[in-house]
């Protein structure tokens, strides 16, 4: 068996992201930034292409802590990232925000695991996707796992939105 890894397939794949890359360190100015959200916020939200963080609470780069994944649940990860944030990294806000229009609460885990399958050319029933069949209710449920944490102080301020991906607005729901 051998270490080398072939790479045919890949090269080139990945040439206009590096590309772009070099031209984004031209003028990067986070240089020895120490890492801590200077804004004191923390924002756990999807992983959904159309939702820019930052920009929709009018803050930069640097400016809070992002934990991302589909559906923007608060699961056991992002409370791991919101008592880190909390403890080492200045969060004193914390902002749960899932979106409308979200593929994990417009399909059921049967329909996920189908169309999964379909693409991946194999079985999907033993994928968990963890769907929403209630966004809301699932917003409390997030908001009030971040507010009753042990490692998370009450002095920590902890809110729940929704994020409509068709206006920009953020609706405060808890």
């Amino acid at each position: 068996m051998s270490d080398v890894t072939d790479n045919s397939q890949i090269n080139g794949s990945f040439d206009d992201l590096l590309s772009a890359n070099r031209e984004f360190a031209q003028s990067f100015s986070l240089s020895g930034f120490d890492g801590v959200a200077r804004a004191g916020v923390a924002i756990v939200t999807c992983m959904d292409s159309r939702i820019d963080p930052l920009g929709m609470i009018g803050l930069a780069p640097g400016d809070a802590k992002i934990f991302r994944n589909p559906g923007g649940r608060v699961d056991n990860s992002a409370l791991e990232a919101m008592v880190l944030g909390v403890h080492l990294l200045n969060v004193q806000r914390v902002l749960v925000v899932p979106h409308t229009r979200c593929a994990m609460a417009s399909a059921s885990e049967q329909q996920l695991r189908r169309t999964i399958g379909e693409s991946a050319g194999q079985d999907a029933s033993w994928q968990s996707f963890h769907v929403i069949s209630d966004q809301l209710d699932a917003l409390a449920q997030d908001v009030a796992k971040v507010r009753s944490h042990p490692l998370i102080p009450d002095t920590v301020q902890v809110g729940g939105f929704l994020y409509d991906v068709d206006t920009g607005l953020l609706t405060q729901h808890r």
